[in-house]
């Protein structure tokens, strides 16, 4: 068995097996959607502190996910802009 020779894939087939989409056609990504979503939810989740909270523990955790989000959308910004240098 160690002397068959192995069959090997290129990196751009994708196995039906692994993605079940790939039989049927299209197989990819909604990036300029995705960046929407993300500034909008960002958005949503500082427009949430305007309300009738009596402690300030849901405004720090809407605080946090909201700079958490941003700073993700903000690294990916980063990342694109300089994705091809390396």
């Amino acid at each position: 068995m160690a002397g068959k020779a192995v069959e090997k894939r290129t990196g751009t087939e994708v196995d039906p097996r692994d993605e079940p989409s790939a039989e049927w056609g299209w197989h990819g990504e909604f990036p300029k959607a995705s960046r929407v979503a993300g500034w909008f939810t960002a958005a949503v989740m500082f427009l949430m502190l305007i309300g009738n909270h009596e402690r300030n523990t849901a405004n720090v955790v809407l605080i946090v996910i909201g700079v958490g989000i941003i700073a993700g959308l903000l690294y990916d910004m980063k990342r694109r802009r300089t994705a091809w240098r390396s």
